[in-house]
């Protein structure tokens, strides 16, 4: 298997797992357009607060040992030549690729730019901007919108803040009521006005923004945290439309390869798998797969070992922050039901570091 060519197309949490997981066992090619890792977790903090700017930005140059990471844009997959296809010409041949190019998220959570020069000035703007905003309006009341609010919240007590969220629930994707009436009740507690059941829209004019029964807001400032798109319009582009879902998703089987395809796996958000988009299923999308792909590349003939399948995770523990010293754990238990901890475990276990220091550690950094 040492002699294979295994290329991941994508540098974020499922493509670093997977990498590192076949890293030495394999040739392995991790292409990503980004210089860094971007630790999204991080991301919505760093566009509030300065002190935490380059804290989503972990560099790739610890993460393999016999492999190696190119920095460059994917335009396609060449099934026939078993070649991807990078902008500046270059081919890498492949022996099974992986597609884990992820979701495109809102800003502030957004990497802009290939550089981390580039992002950090991104975030820098944003902080400025709410540094300056009379009125911030927060468009969605997911855990990023219920999260966001609480961070632009702390960083400006002084300024108002409205949270908008069509749904008749805060976090009703989880499925946690209690949790939803945490969130909604720390909020209005730190004066964030918490409006429900207000499908928002841009008004006619600059600054106005329309709900559904047509009450106008103003803001100075907006951020809509109302959802990801898959990063697979490139797959389109390149004559591999069919592989795609109506939602634009990588469409897989069980075993997470690309339908119809045995040497083609794609894992993480990029994928059409049911179930919550985070970033444990993203990592036990990936171990999985690496699974399958040593099966896949060692296997031969009449002792052909059988595929693993993927279960997908409906309920996993979820932590939403409230800045650094606050927030709601949600923890399944036995019996369907869901725990629901307060500030002090969700500080000790993500919002106080959000996770930086295990993200740092599995890129091969120390800790701080």
């Amino acid at each position: 298997m040492r002699d294979r060519d295994i290329v991941v197309i994508g540098g974020g949490y499922a493509g670093v797992r997977l990498a590192k997981r076949l890293d030495g066992q394999a040739r392995v090619t991790l292409v990503d357009r980004k210089e860094v890792f971007f630790h999204r977790v991080a991301s919505l903090r760093a566009g509030v607060d300065p002190e935490w700017t380059g804290a989503p930005f972990i560099p790739y140059d610890r993460l393999l040992t016999n492999g190696r990471v190119a920095v460059g844009k994917v335009v396609r997959i060449e099934t026939t030549e078993r070649q991807v296809a990078l902008a500046t010409g270059e081919r890498l041949p492949y022996d099974v690729v992986v597609i884990a190019t992820g979701a495109d998220y809102p800003e502030p959570a957004r990497f802009t730019g290939t550089t981390p020069e580039e992002a950090a000035k991104s975030f820098a703007e944003h902080q400025q901007n709410i540094a300056t905003a009379q009125h911030a309006l927060v468009v969605g009341g997911g855990p990023s919108g219920v999260e966001l609010a609480a961070e632009i919240r702390l960083a400006r007590p002084d300024a108002r803040v409205t949270l908008a969220h069509s749904g008749p629930a805060l976090l009703h994707s989880t499925g946690s009521a209690r949790a939803g009436r945490k969130a909604r009740a720390w909020l209005e507690s730190h004066d964030v006005e918490v409006r429900l059941d207000s499908f928002m829209s841009p008004g006619n004019d600059f600054g106005t923004y329309r709900d559904a029964r047509g009450d106008i807001i103003y803001a100075d400032l907006s951020f809509w945290t109302t959802g990801t798109t898959p990063n697979t319009f490139w797959l389109r582009l390149a004559g591999h439309g069919d592989w795609l879902n109506a939602a634009g998703q990588v469409k897989v089987d069980k075993s997470l390869r690309v339908e119809g395809w045995k040497d083609v796996f794609a894992v993480g958000d990029v994928n059409n798998i049911s179930e919550l988009k985070l970033t444990p299923a993203a990592l036990a999308q990936a171990d999985l797969a690496a699974h399958n792909i040593r099966t896949y590349l060692q296997s031969s003939g009449k002792h052909r070992k059988e595929p693993r399948f993927y279960r997908p995770i409906h309920r996993t523990p979820l932590i939403v922050p409230f800045g650094p010293a606050d927030g709601v754990t949600m923890l399944p238990v036995p019996g369907g039901e869901t725990a629901v901890l307060g500030g002090r475990t969700s500080s000790l276990a993500k919002a106080k570091n959000l996770m930086t220091p295990y993200m740092r550690r599995q890129l091969g950094y120390t800790a701080a």
